[in-house]
């Protein structure tokens, strides 16, 4: 009993202890489902913390990226900054320059409004104007205007600044003072980027110094610097427009040449002074011999032309004549000498002779010579019918056409060289008719003939065109010289003159274009201005040059050559070969060169006979020369040897070792 009490016992023990071990085995087991769930919200908690990181992460980036992005964008304000700043010291830089510019500049510059209402003035304006800036700004320019200009001329000026933005030309204002001076004026119109005009700046130059120079060199260029009488040159003008004004008023005019019998005789035996006085004396009393209206020209030595104009019927000109021979051979005394000469005189009349200005002259001339063979002291007319009587006989158009197509004209040439240098810079081609009975016939006597007809176009470019040709061939061995030829007005007023020459050189390719030079006769009818300044610009893109023939022998003006774009004038030979013994010769070369000087044209003589000529003109500033003293004109096949033999004189290159001490000059 007491083993089943303790069984009994002990199985109460185990049941108890089986009891708490399930008790505590459904503890643990809660305990275990709880950590299960504890670590299901730890679990989701890292994954929210995870999934939190991850998006920090995120934003991290982007935060990066946008700091990257905002540290770019600085950087990049940072060179705007660095380069604006750049620009504004650029800015600056420019501005005091214009202003120092502005300041300092040597033209007057004035600056208005779009409405021309004056806004600014430099210092040099102020000084060439004699007003203040207060006086000037907020007025209008015309407070300047002279009066000289008429109201077109503001309205053309105009017209022109509001269509091309850019006005340039010569004006005529008046300062403070009330002078008057002249000015070269540029007007340009200052556009906003809507193209609307805000201001009009104006650069203007006082010119009246060069004008005053101006001035001088035309009376040098046109009057004779002993007798004060016009020249040749002069003359040439008034003799071309007295012819004009013969056919409009359908009345008549007389042409006088008369040299002084005696003359030389008194210089020889009295001196070029007393020689001088005397012709100045002369001269004033036959000036005041002719009527108001007529003119009295010296042209050398002790020739002059009286040229008599508004003759109703041919008598009218007798009492002229009479009073010129009177006022020739009345005595003149000079110191304690009293001594007379006289006068041989030419006449010739227009239109009764049918000539042009030139030939007028020339018959005169042969009728002065009559006038002293028969006697002297007398005048003489010439004789039409007698002239042409016993006048070479010349060619008709057609024989000269039909020498063209046989191939009779031949082309020499004459040198020209830089006497400073030694250099040879050209050659001209000079046109001659190998006559197959006459033998070689020189231009002025088949010339004329054809002046102004087609033949003449057709001659004129087979000079054009042989003269490109020599230049090939000259080419070919070794020889580089430029050729300059002479063309009429006729020809060069031509509508097509520039396409012909175009199409000359195109059939020559070989030839660079500037190796050919055109030169014009002064004397040449140019008609339209414009229109052959317009066609010798149109060669020049081809590299044609041109130049100016014989310049100062006929009719011509300042204002010619301003306009015609000629790069080179040439002094005509009947000055040059006089120019060491006549003071007048001498002083219409120096005025030549001074005009070529002015113009900024290359100026070279033609004429220059012996190494003297050379000497002076160099003195003068000329350079350039071509004459018998150098070369006569030659074939074209002599030329490469003549120029591989040619050497310039030793005194020409060396003139300027010598030349402060200038007794040349002094001497005439």
């Amino acid at each position: 009993m007491e083993d089943i009490t303790k069984r009994a016992d002990k199985l109460e023990i185990a049941k108890e202890e089986l009891a708490f071990q399930n008790k505590e085995r459904d503890e643990r087991a809660d305990e275990l489902a709880i950590a299960k769930e504890e670590k299901g919200k730890r679990a989701d908690e890292l994954a929210i913390a995870k999934k939190e990181k991850g998006k920090r992460a995120d934003e991290l980036v982007i935060a990066n990226k946008e700091l990257a992005f905002q540290n770019k964008e600085k950087d990049k304000r940072a060179d705007e900054l660095l380069i604006a700043n750049k620009e504004k010291e650029l800015l600056l830089l420019k501005l005091k320059r214009a202003a120092s510019v502005f300041s300092h500049a040597h033209e007057g510059i004035m600056i208005t409004d779009a409405t021309a209402t004056i806004t600014e003035v430099n210092d040099t304006f102020i000084q060439m104007t004699g007003y203040t800036s207060e006086e000037v700004l907020g007025e209008n320019p015309r407070m300047l205007q002279s009066g000289r200009h008429s109201s077109e001329f503001y309205v053309e000026m105009w017209t022109t600044l509001l269509s091309q933005d850019h006005w340039s030309g010569e004006v005529w204002n008046r300062r403070k003072n009330g002078d008057v001076y002249p000015e070269m004026l540029t007007i340009s119109a200052v556009k906003n980027a809507a193209g609307l005009v805000q201001h009009y700046v104006s650069l203007c130059t006082d010119i009246t110094t060069m004008k005053v120079y101006q001035e001088q060199l035309e009376h040098v260029a046109h009057y004779d610097v002993l007798t004060d009488l016009p020249n040749r040159v002069l003359l040439a003008d008034r003799l071309s427009h007295a012819i004009a004004l013969c056919q409009r008023r359908e009345q008549s005019l007389g042409v006088a040449f008369m040299d002084l019998d005696g003359f030389k005789e008194v210089n020889d035996n009295y001196g070029h002074n007393v020689g001088d006085e005397l012709l100045i004396t002369v001269s004033q009393r036959m000036k005041a011999a002719l009527r108001e209206g007529d003119t009295l020209a010296r042209i050398g030595g002790d020739e002059f032309i009286a040229v008599m104009v508004d003759l109703d019927n041919i008598e009218e000109i007798t009492p002229i004549l009479e009073r010129l021979l009177q006022a020739a051979s009345d005595p003149v005394t000079i110191g304690n000498d009293v001594m007379q000469v006289s006068a041989s005189i030419g006449v010739t009349l227009y239109p009764q002779d049918g000539s042009d200005a030139d030939q007028l002259i020339r018959h005169a001339d042969q009728a002065m010579y009559g006038a002293k063979q028969t006697g002297k002291n007398r005048y003489r007319l010439f004789d039409t019918a007698l002239a042409n009587a016993s006048k070479m006989q010349l060619e008709s158009i057609s024989d000269i056409r039909s020498a063209l197509y046989s191939r009779e004209f031949v082309l020499y040439y004459q040198p020209k060289v830089n006497m400073r240098t030694g250099a040879v810079i050209g050659v001209e081609a000079l046109i001659r008719w190998q006559h197959p009975e006459r033998g070689l016939v020189p231009p002025l006597e088949f010339l004329p003939v054809i002046e102004g007809q087609a033949i003449s176009l057709e001659l004129g470019e087979w000079v054009i065109s042989s003269s490109l040709s020599q230049i090939s061939q000259w080419q070919s061995i070794g020889v580089n010289l430029p050729i300059s030829v002479n063309i009429s007005g006729y020809q060069l007023q031509q509508g097509n003159f520039a396409i012909r020459v175009a199409a000359l050189l195109a059939a020559h390719p070989e030839v660079n274009p500037n190796c050919l030079e055109l030169e014009i006769l002064e004397t040449s009818a140019l008609h339209d201005i414009s229109k052959v300044s317009a066609t010798m610009n149109a060669c020049h893109k081809l590299g044609v040059r041109f130049a100016l023939d014989d310049f100062g022998t006929g009719y011509s003006s300042l204002t010619h050559l301003r306009r015609l774009p000629a790069q080179l004038i040439k002094i005509d030979q009947s000055f040059v070969s006089d120019m060491l013994e006549d003071t007048d010769d001498c002083a219409i070369v120096e005025g030549v060169i001074g005009l070529a000087k002015a113009f900024r044209r290359d100026v070279i003589a033609e004429g220059v006979e012996t190494i003297d000529h050379g000497l002076a003109l160099l003195q003068l500033g000329c350079e350039l020369a071509q004459g018998y003293g150098i070369a006569r004109p030659m074939p074209g096949a002599d030329i490469p040897q003549w120029v591989s033999h040619w050497k310039a004189d030793d005194s020409w290159p060396a003139w300027e070792l010598i030349k402060d001490n200038r007794t040349w000059p002094n001497k005439v």
